[in-house]
């Protein structure tokens, strides 16, 4: 099957490596411009065009494919690109830009996307972290017939995945990499089979994952330990969770939930002991949170016990009191 592939992360370069490997025929990839990334912020190609450059496959890094858009000249190099590549489907994981309805209707069986939720719950950008930070106990992955909306085309195959206790956004990630990789080739076969009916998503259990900014990345320590705890995991690697010390910030990566409750009169934020297990802070509802990996600026992230030899934190000091901040 002619196969139009358009990603740009490593979520999706996984999904096109099971494509290449399952014998599909990828003559175009499309993936987001380079970006400067690295301290020396120089350009730097996406995983997708770094896979596809090394099968030989075309690519077209468009600014929009909008041809009445801001970037009308992007849009129609594009469109003769796609139009040249004849593809019986598209399939999209992860590519940053909308299609509009002229790309949803070029392929003869249309556009799939791989989204890491089981819809209709968490549409959008984040649909990884919000699940971690919201305490679901299962995600999964969704292939879906893309229509216009964000999200709500119909469902063609569905897989469910439980989320670990301890599951961090990188660690969900690969597992549901992984995950979409097998059921977008298991899709493709079933729709070369002509078995692939569609089901229209459920009005009930819309939710949105909205992207996560840096701005949310400062600990509130007036919420339960249970919410800090799964936003450390949600936010690991980016943008890192963070309080601060002083005018230093603390960026925070592991983090377990203390059995035993503060005084009742205890400031949320306080340390309430500081050993070789970590760093424990009093947080809000009377509840406790042990830090155990922490990185100060321009260090890396650490086991509490080795952070502690190059940075002092003492018991009775409240974090996040102030608003100078260095970034790490």
């Amino acid at each position: 099957m002619r196969t139009v592939f358009a990603g740009t992360p490593e979520f999706a370069r996984m999904a096109l490596d099971a494509l290449l490997a399952a014998g599909h025929a990828v003559p175009l990839a499309l993936t987001q411009p380079d970006r400067p990334a690295g301290r020396g912020m120089k350009l730097q190609a996406s995983p997708v065009k770094q896979l596809a450059l090394e099968r030989g496959i075309a690519v077209a890094q468009p600014r929009s494919l909008r041809l009445e858009g801001r970037y009308p000249e992007d849009a129609a190099a594009a469109q003769s690109a796609l139009r040249a590549a004849r593809p019986d489907v598209i399939v999209v994981a992860a590519y940053g830009l909308l299609l509009p309805q002229w790309v949803l209707d070029l392929p003869r069986l249309g556009c799939l996307n791989i989204h890491a939720s089981l819809l209709p719950r968490w549409r959008g950008a984040a649909p990884i972290q919000r699940a971690i930070e919201a305490g679901d106990a299962e995600t999964g992955v969704t292939i879906m017939q893309m229509d216009a909306g964000l999200d709500t085309g119909a469902m063609l195959l569905a897989a469910p995945l439980p989320i670990a206790p301890r599951a961090t956004a990188a660690t969900l990630h690969d597992e549901l990499a992984a995950l979409g990789a097998r059921l977008i080739v298991q899709a493709l076969a079933q729709t070369e089979q002509g078995r692939l009916p569609a089901t229209p998503q459920p009005v009930e259990g819309v939710t949105y994952a909205h992207k996560i900014e840096r701005s949310e990345a400062a600990v509130d320590w007036a919420q339960p330990a249970t919410v800090i705890e799964r936003r450390i995991r949600a936010f690991d690697p980016f943008p890192g969770a963070s309080t601060h010390s002083g005018e230093t910030a603390i960026k925070l990566w592991r983090s377990e939930l203390e059995s035993n409750p503060p005084a009742p009169d205890t400031p949320c934020g306080q340390i309430l002991r500081v050993d070789d297990a970590g760093v424990t802070i009093a947080c809000g509802h009377a509840t406790a949170l042990r830090l155990t990996e922490l990185q100060r600026p321009g260090g890396k992230r650490l086991p509490a016990r080795e952070f502690l030899r190059g940075f002092a934190l003492q018991a009775g000091q409240r974090l996040g009191t102030h608003e100078s901040v260095r970034d790490v």
